[in-house]
């Protein structure tokens, strides 16, 4: 599971394996960084090629990418929510399931609190995953804790989602 904290200056990228009910493991966490002054789309290039390597290198099953959602600040968020798309993309040139994940959701699903700051998501990502070392900076923790969610949280929408087709045609076929 590849999870993504997007960004253009610091995008967060996390891959943790295991699943529902098992340990789970970081196998690999790291920002992506691209100059300011640099222009946008050869940081968006940047992005690209270092999300399609880490995507060869370690192979997800699946991609969460945080879910961009308005603030105040309209310039960052414009440079967030591009930088969204490279991720998404990415999973889909590869077919894989894309997820995405609010703040609160994820925050909700490691603390157990939605309201949670980044230093209670950074301890709980350290402690779920038994690390010696809290991942810093809060990009790369926020990565973990999207790919962690969306372990715990993505099998449980896949499970609901799979009994609901499955009643339907069940319902279908009484008709």
């Amino acid at each position: 599971m590849l999870g993504v904290d997007p960004g253009l200056t610091r995008c967060g990228l996390g891959v943790v394996e295991g699943g529902i009910g098992q340990p789970l493991r970081m196998v690999a966490v790291g920002v992506v960084r691209t100059p300011p002054g640099d222009d946008p789309a050869e940081r968006l290039l940047s992005l690209q090629t270092e999300i399609d390597d880490w995507m060869h290198a370690h192979e997800p099953d699946a991609v969460a990418v945080e879910r961009v959602f308005a603030k105040a600040n309209i310039k960052g968020i414009m440079g967030t929510a591009q930088a969204s798309a490279v991720p998404m993309l990415a999973a889909a040139r590869r077919g894989l399931p894309l997820a995405l994940h609010t703040p609160s959701e994820v925050k909700a699903a490691v603390t157990g609190n939605g309201r949670a700051d980044k230093a209670q998501v950074t301890s709980m990502v350290t402690r779920i995953l038994r690390l010696q070392v809290a991942p810093r900076p809060a990009d790369a923790a926020d990565a973990l804790a999207l790919a962690i969610c969306h372990v715990w949280r993505g099998g449980a929408h896949d499970r609901i989602a799979q009994a609901v087709a499955a009643q339907q045609a069940r319902a279908g076929a009484r008709r």
